[in-house]
């Protein structure tokens, strides 16, 4: 694929996503909102499908990949190097949330999206992927049982960090970054606990050669 094909289709790629953006308030995350933001484009269901080969599953996948990308543009390396840790976990996640400002009413149609029974698992490598990016960007190199350890805490904090800031009617989302860093602080609290019992769990399971109960949370393939 030339330089040129390559540019159209990321533009095409960018042109759906936005428009399945402005559908899914009303449409809901469906193959419908998908078909009607082909149409708005004027691709056939063929050509659509070409680009979102699972359909809408599809499409929140790159959607997701879209608001990771935009999150770590708006925090340069040079910017978080001179930050404690708790500090660039919080710069992150703020950035991660505001980044979707513009598809609050979006993101609330996710929750029954990923509540569904099929989309469970997708949900959870969705997750996954935010997690990950947001710890790599913080600085952590860790292979051990730190690694599970610290993305199943964040698991928390930006969960439930995103469930109160949509619903946050606050001025500039003060209460919502309020509750974040009530969230890190807990977590700092309880995390060296925590870590010393994962660590003692992943060494059982490797005494018993099996796969350690966090090796749940992997990059899908």
């Amino acid at each position: 694929m030339s330089e040129t094909e390559e540019m159209s289709r990321d533009e095409t790629v960018k042109a759906v996503l936005d428009s399945v953006l402005s559908l899914v308030p009303f449409e809901g995350w469906s193959e419908r909102a998908l078909i009607e933001a082909a149409e708005e484009n004027d691709l056939s269901r063929q050509q659509v499908l070409a680009l979102f080969p699972r359909g809408i599953q599809d499409v929140v996948r790159v959607l997701n990949q879209r608001f990771d990308d935009e999150m770590l543009a708006a925090c340069p390396a040079e910017e978080l190097e001179d930050m404690k840790v708790r500090e660039r976990i919080a710069t992150l996640v703020r950035t991660r949330l505001m980044v979707m400002e513009p598809h609050r009413d979006a993101l609330k149609q996710g929750l029954s999206y990923f509540a569904l029974p099929g989309n469970v698992t997708e949900g959870f490598h969705t997750l996954y992927d935010t997690l990950d990016r947001i710890w790599v960007a913080a600085g952590d190199r860790s292979n051990d049982y730190n690694f599970y350890s610290k993305r199943m805490l964040l698991a928390g904090v930006y969960s439930s960090t995103l469930l109160y800031w949509l619903e946050d009617g606050s001025e500039g989302y003060e209460k919502s970054w309020a509750f974040l860093d009530r969230r890190i602080a807990n977590v700092l609290r309880v995390g060296g606990s925590l870590g010393k019992g994962v660590k003692c769990l992943n060494e059982f399971s490797k005494g018993l050669k099996v796969f350690s109960p966090f090796q749940f949370v992997m990059p899908r393939r």
